[in-house]
């Protein structure tokens, strides 16, 4: 398509170089001066071949006619730089480019309206290939435009200034600004609101979407790069872009020196203050009414999470419902914290925010931190199991994760044991659902069990009526279950005996202590002995022996 726009050129060249005969140019010595009247001759030459070429002939051609004019206009570089140059010879050398470059331009923009036409009528599937064609088209055309500018500037090199030609071209190259900043900008805003699209699409609307997309990203990236080109020649000829190098700031998000500019910084600093502006004053009372109503519906959901949580713990305190201080505890907790959070997706709604995203969001963070924190979930489940089955409650005495003590807070992560030395102990509650778990006070009434011995010479039923007078006579022993007192075990130093009373669980040590200082005491009266642990060594004599051996 490159080289069918190139052909396209040149038919005016062709045009022009049969109609507009080539300036005679005296024979000199010098190199350049004969190298443009070469490039001259060559040009004409293939002019002609070209009138009579068909097909890849023609093709080559019309592209060496580019390389020729290319290099001619090197020379004239060269020569117009001397100042001992003929300047007549030069002017209509430069006259000449001038004209090629007018004829080239009106035929370009033809071929940009019609290329144009085409991709608005094109097919999705053809329409790549016409955008293609019309990028094309605008490249050769900043092509000439920059030409152009150059033929300007070697007339006033030259001695011939061309002040309205110049101020025609700058008036269209502005114009051109203009268009390809409002293309950019259309383009960037049909391709932002294409990627919304796609995320809800699905079945063909997807496919059409998609080729869309490429399109309208091709249609950017074509856009972006004119203007950046056009942007080039404008600084080359004092023309103020700081607008439209803000739109390339904006939308390609590029940084570049050009952001040093005063007059840039100026303008994309006003374009966002308007921007802001217009935002703030279309959008503020909707937001403020907004913010107002998320406030309301805070405080609504506190107020009510306040109420939930006194009638949670109204009834879980009462006492048709027997739960545990950790069940009690869980339950209030979680009323006024689910009333909360609740409140607070409301208010997200009412502002405008998606919930699920946010929930998604929620979800994929908790896996995130459930790998992360798999010994405090550990933790969560044993305090679950324990809220589940109530093995314990706050205030019982219990040995639990090989810590004796009574229980002085419970959570869904720990458990806090005071022992009886008056120290604080947290175990984390996997350690104690993982292990065995004692609950001394737990049921209302225990078995005091205790063994006391007497010696062998000592009258078992005087010990027995001693022992039963001492347990009947407390008065926190209980009558029933009746105590038990018997011979248990005759042991190597004594004899013992079992006294197991009956009491409530609150005077269980007061009992203990009280029955082992008596029984010491009344057996010291009734004349009843504690051994100590005792073993008798027997020695069997041989003197009867040793002697007959002496006799002998």
């Amino acid at each position: 398509m490159r080289l069918l726009v190139l052909m396209l050129i040149f038919v005016s060249t062709l045009s022009f170089a049969e109609t507009k005969p080539q300036p005679t140019i005296p024979p000199q010595t010098n190199v350049e001066y004969k190298q443009l009247q070469t490039l001259n001759k060559e040009l004409n030459v293939l002019a002609k071949e070209a009138t009579s070429s068909t097909g890849s002939s023609l093709d080559v051609i019309r592209l060496q006619l580019l390389n020729k004019n290319k290099e001619l206009r090197t020379t004239l570089i060269g020569l117009i730089d001397d100042k001992k140059a003929d300047k007549k010879l030069l002017l209509k050398q430069v006259e000449q480019q001038i004209a090629f470059a007018a004829d080239a331009e009106k035929f370009l923009q033809t071929k940009l309206e019609r290329d144009q036409k085409a991709l608005d009528k094109a097919k999705d599937t053809d329409k790549l290939v016409a955008l293609k064609a019309l990028t094309e088209s605008r490249d050769f055309i900043i092509l000439v435009l920059n030409e152009e500018w150059e033929n300007y500037q070697w007339m006033e090199q030259l001695g011939k200034p061309q002040p309205n030609a110049i101020k025609a071209l700058k008036n269209n190259i502005e114009h051109r600004l203009d268009f390809m900043s409002a293309s950019l900008t259309f383009g960037s805003q049909a391709l932002d609101l294409n990627d919304k699209q796609l995320k809800t699409a699905t079945g063909d609307e997807l496919k059409a979407l998609q080729v869309s997309q490429i399109l309208a990203q091709r249609q950017v990236d074509s856009d972006t790069k004119n203007l950046t080109d056009l942007v080039k020649l404008a600084d080359n000829m004092d023309i103020d872009t700081a607008e439209y190098k803000r739109v390339l700031f904006e939308q390609t998000g590029n940084v570049t020196d050009d952001l040093l500019n005063s007059k840039v910084m100026w303008s994309i600093a006003t374009s966002w203050t308007s921007e802001l502006g217009s935002w703030l004053f279309e959008n503020l009372p909707q937001m403020i009414f907004k913010v107002f109503i998320f406030i309301f519906i805070i405080f609504a959901f506190k107020t009510l999470k306040n109420i939930v949580r006194k009638m949670v713990t109204r009834a879980v305190s009462t006492k048709n419902f027997k739960m545990s201080m950790l069940m009690q505890e869980f339950f209030i907790s979680m009323s006024g914290k689910v009333v909360f959070a609740v409140g607070i997706l409301i208010a997200l709604s009412q502002v405008g925010l998606n919930l699920a995203p946010i929930l998604t969001g929620f979800g994929v963070a908790g896996i995130i931190v459930g790998f992360a924190l798999q010994d405090t979930l550990s933790n969560f489940a044993s305090g679950m199991m324990l809220l589940i089955y109530r093995p314990f409650d706050v205030g019982d005495l219990v040995e639990a994760g090989s810590i004796t003590g009574k229980v002085s807070h419970m959570s869904l992560v720990n458990t806090t044991i005071k022992t009886f030395s008056n120290e604080i102990i947290i175990v984390p509650n996997s350690k104690i659902w993982g292990d065995i778990i004692k609950n001394v006070t737990h049921e209302k009434v225990r078995r005091i069990d205790m063994v006391f011995g007497i010696g062998y010479s000592d009258d078992i039923e005087k010990t027995e009526r001693v022992l039963q007078d001492i347990v009947e006579s407390h008065p926190s022993v209980l009558r029933s279950p009746e105590p038990n007192i018997k011979l248990h075990t005759l042991n190597s130093s004594s004899v013992d005996f079992i006294v197991r009373p009956w009491v409530k669980t609150d005077d269980y040590w007061d009992v203990y202590w009280d029955i082992t200082r008596e029984v010491k005491m009344r057996f010291d009266r009734e004349g009843i002995s504690i051994p100590f642990p005792q073993q008798d060594v027997h020695l069997h004599m041989v003197e009867k022996a040793i002697e007959s051996k002496i006799a002998k």
